[in-house]
């Protein structure tokens, strides 16, 4: 009697997709063309006096207000709202911001870093392996090199920019092999589907890297003119231990240089997900198991609706229920952003 094949109560995944933290460079736009003609952009800090405008807590229950005390909360509301905040902006004499990061494009999309079940592993390769050699991760690596071109690792940075240019380069042997350029601004970010001959280039190399065919070490740099002085926006640390720190708001840096997490460059990337329910009106969003969005405290893959990570592989996997394309195209999207999938009860 043949067993019942089920999941590895151990299965994980190493990401395919490892960007590095991007940091910030202050430069003219003039100057985009000339390496050293760029510095680094610091974090400093601000004290300032603000005004109390958060909603107030009374104690009162339901809409009766009589039971609230107008002088406490007065007193409050008059209360100036001291606080030391981390701050990052250009120079006077800077118009352009260029964050710069790398990307390492790796093959193995499918293959667990570890798994404790081999009939579950020869299978999961089988169902990899079959999709591999009908799509050859194409349109996952076109949606891949559309974020790159159109700046959405930017974040807030591209928002009110007056123009934004993308500059991708392959790098091999720590030499310059191929350069591709871009218009952000020119691009649809909320449509991934379409794209130049140029940037089709690029999600062919991505493509190959993840197939495994060439070694794919890219270097993106993105110039965006926002005008002298202005304020730029690194990520923002997560501070738990609130007593250690003093600052209502800490800014990121590496060796004193502002920056973006790689965490949130990865997700700016994998922003690629457009087949759940509504996407047509919500648009693209990370490719997450369940479809996460956190700043909307909402996941648009709920398990109920079978279309989230863990139903979908089951099924293509034990069950031999194949998806359709679209969402085999989402299923190997979370294989390359990677993670821990077991079934350990």
């Amino acid at each position: 009697m043949v067993e019942k094949l089920k999941t590895a109560t151990v299965l994980a995944f190493e990401r395919k997709l490892d960007p590095s933290d991007a940091l910030f460079h202050a430069g003219r736009w003039e100057d985009i063309g000339n390496a050293n003609a760029w510095e680094s952009i610091g974090i400093a800090e601000k004290s300032v006096r603000g005004t109390i405008s958060n909603r107030l807590k009374v104690k009162s229950k339901g809409d009766d207000s009589s039971k609230v005390d107008p002088a406490k909360l007065d007193a409050a509301i008059e209360n100036p709202n001291l606080q030391t905040v981390d701050v990052a902006a250009l120079p006077a004499n800077a118009d352009t911001l260029r964050v710069q990061f790398t990307l390492r494009v790796l093959s193995g999309t499918g293959v667990p870093s570890a798994c404790n079940s081999a009939p579950y592993r020869d299978r999961l390769q089988r169902v990899v392996d079959d999709y591999v050699a009908r799509e050859k991760f194409v349109e996952l690596a076109n949606r891949y090199a559309a974020n790159l071109a159109n700046g959405r690792f930017l974040w807030r940075n591209r928002i009110g920019a007056e123009n934004v240019h993308i500059d991708v380069i392959r790098l091999c042997k720590g030499e310059q092999a191929s350069q591709f350029s871009f218009d952000a601004l020119a691009l649809n970010s909320r449509d991934l589907t379409t794209g130049d001959s140029h940037l089709r280039k690029l999600g062919a190399l991505i493509a190959d890297g993840l197939a495994g065919h060439q070694h794919v070490l890219l270097q993106v740099s993105a110039y965006v003119r926002l005008g002298c002085g202005q304020e730029v926006f690194p990520s923002q640390e997560l501070i738990l231990d609130k007593g250690s720190s003093k600052k209502s708001k800490t800014l990121y840096k590496v060796q004193d240089i502002a920056a973006i997490h790689s965490q949130k460059i990865g997700n700016a990337i994998r922003t690629i997900d457009t087949w759940y329910d509504g996407a047509d009106e919500r648009g693209p969003i990370a490719a997450e198991p369940y479809g996460s969005v956190t700043t909307e405290g909402r996941a648009y893959r709920q398990p109920r609706s079978e279309k989230d990570f863990y139903s979908l592989l089951d099924a293509w996997v034990l069950k031999d229920k194949v998806p359709p394309v679209e969402q085999q195209h989402f299923v190997m999207a979370i294989l390359i952003r990677g993670g821990v999938f077991g079934d350990a009860g």
